[in-house]
């Protein structure tokens, strides 16, 4: 990671930024990346004070509210959008906020939860409080909105049909990808952002131009796919691209920025940075990727090796279901 500090770039920091950060439908991974920049956070406390940060410090929600419009310079937002409490925060963040960030995954496309947009709500509430191996609920009962307690009335948020991410809720600003973002990533995001070396609002920033596989150490030998693998089923060979072994890897169709780390452990990559510059729809443009690999002319044949691949729906939209041309399964 590059030693460096906000004040040295072209632009001067004047005073401390007003900062905040919240976390919305997402595995928390994006709160704990925020730490792997190590020691930095000390020089980034130095230019910054944390004003809204639910996850390290009790903060409630009518601090933000009481907050004047524009009063945070910066908001990481994390997660992607389930319900109605996520939502009001949103929006309450985003008229709070000079600048809002989607910040990882979720908040970028939806991320894993919004797998969840494959099924119809009740489905997988239907799933998830009647129907579990592990489920005891003899009367059926469903979380409700509102319920009755001793002590007073409870409320609870209502989930919503589809997982979003942020920007079909509200204008984002910039968007920093990944699951989670890499934590140079972050720091080089961090220190644009105070030094206001920014580029045009809307911009993917932390991240690079490029596919995965110009970061990717592995050769390329320009073989056709004979068939495809599982992951754990199939010790690749070393040092050879892993798509052309039959192992379905997200690299032709995911942006760069995350040094190809997945691939360096052996792994393939499975698209958290989401699609490649250019593309609007990542699934479509790694099917099209592994259509131009099929050691095959004719379609019966492509088609049966197609359907090696183990739900390719989930695979090919692992991360970015949500703002994906589908966005969701139609009921």
């Amino acid at each position: 990671m590059a030693d460096e500090t906000p004040g040295t770039g072209n632009g001067e920091l004047n005073a401390k930024l007003k900062l905040g950060l919240y976390w919305a439908s997402s595995c928390g991974g994006c709160e704990i990346a925020i730490l792997e920049i190590g020691d930095k956070i000390l020089t980034l406390a130095e230019h910054a004070d944390i004003m809204f940060w639910p996850c390290v410090v009790d903060f409630k929600y009518k601090d933000v509210e009481a907050m004047p419009d524009d009063f945070l310079d910066v908001v990481f937002f994390n997660g992607g959008i389930r319900n109605s409490e996520e939502e009001h925060v949103a929006n309450l963040l985003r008229a709070k906020s000079k600048t809002l960030v989607a910040f990882g995954a979720c908040a970028h496309m939806g991320g894993i939860p919004g797998l969840a947009n494959f099924y119809p709500l009740n489905d997988l509430l239907e799933k998830v409080y009647r129907g579990g191996p592990s489920i005891e609920n003899p009367d059926g009962i469903f979380p409700q909105t509102t319920y009755q307690m001793p002590e007073g009335e409870i409320e609870l948020p209502e989930l919503h049909e589809t997982v979003k991410p942020l920007s079909k809720v509200v204008e984002v600003d910039y968007t920093i990808p990944g699951c989670p973002p890499t934590a140079d990533q972050i720091w080089k995001s961090i220190l644009a952002i105070v030094e206001g070396n920014l580029p045009a609002k809307g911009s993917i920033i932390g991240a690079g131009n490029k596919s995965v596989c110009d970061e990717c150490p592995f050769d390329k030998k320009d073989i056709k796919i004979q068939r495809f693998y599982r992951p754990q089923e199939k010790v690749p060979e070393p040092g050879w691209c892993l798509l052309e072994q039959g192992i379905v890897c997200m690299g032709p169709a995911t942006r760069s920025g995350c040094d190809a780390r997945c691939l360096k452990a052996n792994m393939p990559c499975r698209g958290c940075y989401g699609p490649v510059e250019g593309a609007t729809d990542q699934g479509a443009a790694i099917i099209a990727a592994i259509g131009s690999l099929l050691d095959t002319g004719d379609d019966e044949e492509a088609l049966r090796l197609m359907n090696e691949i183990v739900d390719p729906a989930g695979t090919f939209y692992r991360f970015s279901l949500g703002a994906s041309l589908l966005g969701r399964a139609k009921k």
